[in-house]
């Protein structure tokens, strides 16, 4: 990575970083609290670097027919890496996104500006109270990527948060989710299940490493009311330079088996990663 910008904390202590990468002219890391939370690629948005996202973007290709607008909320805004790949990708789609930082937002503004024609909105707020202000059957496609520090805040890993997305979404739509976990995957475990008692339709995605318990990293969950499409979202993540399996059907039952969904009353931040874990 070269050069950086910074954005600090009335204490002077830097919490957010922009990091130029080094191997891309016009690319750009955002980096919170320690840990990588967005790449950007200015001059080329579809453009995708960290796996999980490229994931995310598997999505998107599949979701709708080949540059169909959508319509799409991003709850943790970022850099807005993914919206910034739906508009160049879905020509004419309407996205809003929300992040609770609204210093990341003006950072994001200021340093690592959009195109203003993408048709991409960005506000602050929470991101439960946000979505449920949203219409009913409003969206195609939900994106949930919201971390406090490296932990996605308890009241966003819930089956009742999960209903708010399932009644934004219009017939057919998706909810895609990032989750961070490793060692025996409890957290992810019940995420699944979690998902499953609201929507008829789950897969998993992630490397083999971390779904063995190697390692700690990202697992993308995707939800629908409908059938999803199985065969080539397995294609793409094999295919994928940081290659990952997918699991449906009978394999994510046996993966999900004896976890229970997660309710309001005992919901939890999910599991804080290893100092390491995003080391790039």
């Amino acid at each position: 990575m070269g050069g950086r910008e910074q954005a600090e904390d009335g204490n002077g202590r830097p919490v957010m970083e922009l990091l130029r990468d080094a191997d891309r002219e016009g690319a750009w890391v955002l980096v919170v609290d320690g840990t990588p939370q967005s790449h950007v690629d200015l001059t080329d948005p579809t453009y995708l670097d960290f796996e999980y996202v490229r994931r995310f973007g598997h999505v998107v290709d599949l979701l709708a027919p080949e540059r169909a607008p959508i319509d799409a909320y991003h709850l943790g805004a970022g850099a807005l890496t993914l919206a910034r790949y739906v508009a160049a990708t879905r020509p004419g789609s309407r996205q809003r996104a929300v992040d609770i930082d609204a210093g990341l937002v003006d950072l994001v503004r200021r340093e690592l500006p959009w195109d203003r024609r993408a048709g991409i909105r960005v506000g602050t707020g929470d991101a439960r109270a946000w979505l449920g202000a949203r219409h009913d059957g409003s969206a195609d496609l939900v994106v949930t990527d919201v971390f406090s520090g490296a932990r996605t805040p308890a009241h966003l890993t819930s089956v009742e948060f999960a209903a708010e997305a399932a009644r934004v979404l219009r017939p057919g739509g998706v909810h895609t989710v990032n989750i961070g976990d490793g060692g025996r995957l409890h957290h992810t475990r019940a995420q699944v299940a979690t998902a499953a008692a609201v929507f008829g339709h789950v897969a998993l995605i992630a490397e083999p490493a971390v779904l063995r318990g190697r390692r700690f990293g990202n697992l993308v969950l995707v939800a629908s009311d409908r059938p999803l499409p199985i065969d080539e979202l397995t294609r793409r993540a094999h295919r994928d330079p940081d290659m990952a399996r997918l699991l449906a059907g009978a394999e994510l039952d046996r993966f999900v088996a004896g976890a229970v969904p997660v309710r309001d009353a005992e919901a939890r931040d999910s599991p804080a990663p290893p100092q390491d874990a995003f080391a790039r």
